[in-house]
C-alpha cells in the first residue's frame, strides 16, 4: 500500500471495544444505577464474568493495563480477600435464574495468585453465581511465574483456555520492553497446560515495538506457530505514555513509524494464513475448527473489553479494580485505585463509580460499530429490521462515507456498505468516522495502524 495513504489513516482512533469507549464514561452512572441494573437483568439472562486482578512481579514497559508491581504477596492476598467479598456482594444482587456461560481471568497477572488464593476465587465464583454445565474459563498467563502447584489449581479450578504472554522473542525487543521470556519457558508452560487437559490456548504477540523489525516480527511468529495454539492475537502496540508513565521509559526514537507497523503487521498475518490460521476480525487469528473461527464464519462474532469473542452473553459483570462492566441498559466501571476499591468493597458496598447509560441512538451506533469491527459489512435490511426508521441517520452518513472514499476502503455490496480488503487495516479509522462522542471529545488514543 502507499506511502501516504497509510500515513494519513494512521491517526490516533479508539480500539473500539465498547461504544462510546471508556473515556466517555461518567459519575453520573453509580453504584446506586449498578444496583438497580443488576436488580433488572431478566432470569434467563446469560452473563460472562470478568475478574481483573492488577498486579504483576515485574512491569512490563508495554503494558497499557490497569496494574501494578509487587514483590511481596501480602498486597495480592488481601486484593484477593476483597474480590471475593465483591463477588458475594454482587451475586446477591442478582435475580434468581441468571446463568454464567463465561468466565476470563485477566490483568495484570492473573497467575500471580497462589494455589490457594486461585482456589478461594473460584470457589467464590461457583458459590455466588449459577453457573452452565458448560461454561467457559479463561484466563490470561504469565508463562515467567507459573509453577507446578498454581498450574494444578488452575486445572482444578476449571480452566478451559489459557492464554499466554509472549509479544516478541527477540533478546534485544525484551530488553527494550523490560519483558525477558524465553521460548524453551513459554513452551514448557504451554506443554504443561496440554498435559492437565487445557487444550484451548491462546498467544498474544505484539509489533510496532521498539528495536522491532519485520524480521523479528516473523521470527517470533514462526516460532509461536510451532507450538499451534488455537488461537493467536496479534496486536499493534499502543504507546500511550500520558496515560501510562512506565511507557516513558520505552525511548520514541527506537520506535518504527506507521509505514514499519503496516509492513511488520502484513508479514505477520501472511505467515499466520499460510500456517493455516483464519483471520479474525482486525488481529485475531485462528485455527478453523476453534469456536472463534466458526462464529466469525456464521455472523457470529461479538466484540467487547476482552476482544474478539464468539461469546453471547445478556450481561458482562466485571469484577475487580477498574473492571468495566456491561449491562443492557449500558457501562459500568469499578474504582480504579486498588486502596480505595478494597474499602469499599470490604464494607459491603458496590465499587461502581462511573459509566455509561446508553440512548436508543447510542444503541445503533454500538450495533453498527460493532458489524464493521467483526464482520467488515454494515447491512441495511439488518439495521433496518432491529432499529426501523431510526437507523436511517446511520446508514446515511455510512453510505456518504462510502460515497467520499477515494481510496478503495468502502464498496456497496447487495444492501451492505463493506469494508474491503485494501480499507480492513483502518477498519478502526472507518467507525469512528461514525463516532459523534469521538468527533466532538479530547481524549487522546493509539495509532490506528
Amino acid at each position: 500500500m502507499e506511502k501516504d495513504v497509510i500515513r494519513r489513516h494512521a491517526a490516533p482512533v479508539p480500539r473500539y471495544t465498547s461504544y462510546p469507549t471508556a473515556p466517555h464514561f461518567t459519575e453520573r452512572v453509580d453504584a446506586a444505577t449498578y444496583r438497580s441494573w443488576l436488580g433488572r437483568l431478566p432470569r434467563d439472562a446469560r452473563l460472562s464474568l470478568y475478574c481483573h486482578i492488577p498486579f504483576c512481579d515485574t512491569l512490563c514497559w508495554f503494558c497499557g493495563c490497569h496494574t501494578k508491581e509487587t514483590r511481596q504477596y501480602a498486597p495480592v492476598a488481601a486484593y484477593a480477600g476483597a474480590l471475593a467479598a465483591e463477588i458475594r456482594t454482587v451475586g446477591g444482587l442478582l435475580p434468581e435464574g441468571p446463568e454464567v456461560r463465561q468466565v476470563h481471568w485477566g490483568g495484570g497477572s492473573p497467575t500471580i495468585l497462589s494455589a490457594g488464593d486461585i482456589a478461594r476465587l473460584a470457589g467464590a465464583l461457583r458459590e455466588a453465581f449459577r453457573f452452565a454445565g458448560d461454561a467457559e474459563f479463561s484466563i490470561e498467563v504469565d508463562p515467567r511465574m507459573l509453577d507446578e502447584a498454581r498450574i494444578e489449581a488452575l486445572a482444578d479450578a476449571g480452566v478451559t483456555r489459557a492464554s499466554f504472554g509472549v509479544q516478541d522473542f527477540d533478546p534485544e525487543v525484551q530488553k527494550a520492553i523490560n519483558r525477558v521470556q524465553t521460548y524453551e519457558e513459554t513452551e514448557a508452560v504451554v506443554e504443561a497446560f496440554r498435559a492437565r487437559g487445557v487444550r484451548s490456548l491462546n498467544i498474544d504477540v505484539l509489533y510496532g515495538l521498539p528495536r522491532q523489525t519485520r524480521d523479528a516480527v516473523e521470527h517470533t511468529v514462526r516460532k509461536v506457530v510451532a507450538l499451534r495454539p488455537d488461537r493467536i492475537a496479534l496486536f499493534g502496540y499502543a504507546h500511550v505514555p500520558w496515560m501510562k508513565k512506565h511507557q516513558t521509559m520505552i525511548h520514541a526514537e527506537e520506535l518504527p513509524d506507521v509505514v514499519e507497523r503496516f509492513a511488520q503487521a502484513n508479514r505477520a498475518a501472511s505467515i499466520l494464513v499460510a500456517s493455516g490460521y483464519e483471520r479474525i476480525g482486525m488481529d485475531h487469528f485462528a485455527l478453523p475448527g476453534d469456536s472463534l473461527a466458526v462464529a466469525a464464519r456464521e455472523g457470529r462474532l461479538h466484540r467487547n473489553f476482552q476482544g474478539y469473542t464468539a461469546d453471547a452473553y445478556d450481561a458482562l459483570i466485571g469484577l475487580g479494580a477498574s473492571a468495566i462492566g456491561q449491562l443492557p441498559q449500558g457501562y459500568v466501571q469499578n474504582e480504579v485505585a486498588t486502596g480505595r476499591y478494597r474499602a469499599r468493597v470490604e464494607a459491603g458496598e458496590l465499587a461502581v463509580v462511573r459509566g455509561f447509560e446508553l440512548s436508543a441512538e447510542d444503541r445503533i451506533r454500538a450495533y453498527a460499530i460493532e458489524r464493521l469491527m467483526c464482520e467488515f459489512r454494515l447491512s441495511r435490511n439488518d439495521l433496518a429490521a432491529r432499529f426501523g426508521d431510526e437507523a436511517e441517520e446511520v446508514l446515511e452518513e455510512a453510505a456518504y462515507l462510502a460515497q467520499r472514499d477515494e481510496d478503495g476502503f468502502l464498496a456497496e455490496e447487495g444492501d451492505a456498505i463493506a469494508v474491503t480488503p485494501r480499507g480492513r487495516p483502518f477498519v478502526r479509522t472507518i467507525c469512528a468516522a461514525l463516532d459523534p462522542y469521538f468527533m466532538a471529545g479530547a481524549a487522546r488514543h493509539s495509532v490506528a495502524v
